[in-house]
């Protein structure tokens, strides 16, 4: 995995003494930038729902640095609400200057069942992985596009919103809304902002959290990256100007996964049934396709 050895090629938004702000961050992915944020000497206002577990990341934090005390804030916040995602800007611009930094983060993965069923379960998983980032955005770019200076907004998004897997279609489908928001964010700042204010889709791959965690066990499977991986692969990514952040783990490389995308894409232009990689007439010709040279 590469690493950071040259801070220098890190995009100015990142720079020590900016603000990053940073939604699902008391766990998690949301968590490990926030953390490492902070240790690149950044303020860091973290947002979460779960007032327990956020009031322990922020102390954390501080513990890590009690002179730098001052650069750190809490603010609980349910990202599928509105009203809150302003308060939570409110909070930022009464305590910092401009926010250079929106890392859109926060998600649940909720399986509320069928295409069929359960209708205000799916209404409430897009509040959170769709509308959530939706409100981000909302409330924190016009600030960023008139403060002149360079900014970044990351937003959380899987690979799952591209291929598809069965087994969560609701949340193949707030995923597969986030990629194309954000392809139409990218698009909308360029043609505002030029490069100074950048989207970024960030594509985490098999990533051991909460939300991948089966059962009780704290142990993480030999095939998933840590946060810290991933967060360390994305800041290497965004030096390099990567708008697609695809994340590999230690079980799909990227040419593995540029095979699976293919595939995929390949579903609407050979005319192919729907999600044809699980598709029994299908399963060999997908078998020779990921091996060929």
């Amino acid at each position: 995995m590469p690493t950071l050895t040259d801070p220098a090629r890190l995009p100015d938004a990142l720079a020590p003494g900016k603000v990053a702000v940073v939604t699902g961050a008391a766990s998690g992915i949301g968590w490990a930038a926030a953390r490492r944020f902070f240790e690149m000497g950044m303020k860091v206002v973290l947002a979460d729902r779960v007032q327990e577990a956020l009031t322990q990341a922020a102390a954390a934090l501080v513990a890590r640095a009690p002179e730098r005390a001052g650069d750190v804030l809490a603010v609980p916040t349910d990202v599928a609400h509105r009203d809150q995602v302003l308060a939570l800007r409110a909070a930022v611009e009464t305590r910092f200057d401009a926010v250079s930094v929106l890392m859109n983060n926060a998600g649940v993965g909720d399986n509320p069942g069928q295409p069929w069923e359960h209708s205000d379960a799916w209404k409430s998983l897009l509040a959170v992985n769709l509308w959530g980032i939706v409100h981000g955005v909302e409330a924190f770019v016009p600030a960023m596009l008139a403060a002149q200076g360079p900014a970044l907004i990351i937003n959380t998004g899987s690979k799952q919103g591209i291929t598809s897997p069965p087994g969560n279609p609701a949340y193949n489908l707030s995923k597969a809304a986030v990629k194309s928001y954000t392809e139409s964010l990218a698009h909308a700042l360029r043609e505002r902002a030029g490069e100074r204010v950048r989207a970024h889709l960030l594509i985490p791959g098999f990533v051991f959290t909460a939300m991948t965690r089966t059962g009780s066990s704290a142990q993480k499977p030999p095939g998933a990256w840590t946060a810290e991986q991933l967060v360390e692969f994305m800041l290497v990514r965004l030096g390099a100007g990567d708008f697609y952040i695809l994340c590999p783990d230690n079980e799909a490389d990227r040419a593995t996964d540029e095979r699976r995308i293919r595939w995929a894409a390949g579903d609407i232009i050979e005319n192919r049934p729907a999600l044809s990689r699980w598709h029994p007439d299908f399963k060999d010709a997908f078998a020779r396709f990921m091996v060929e040279s």
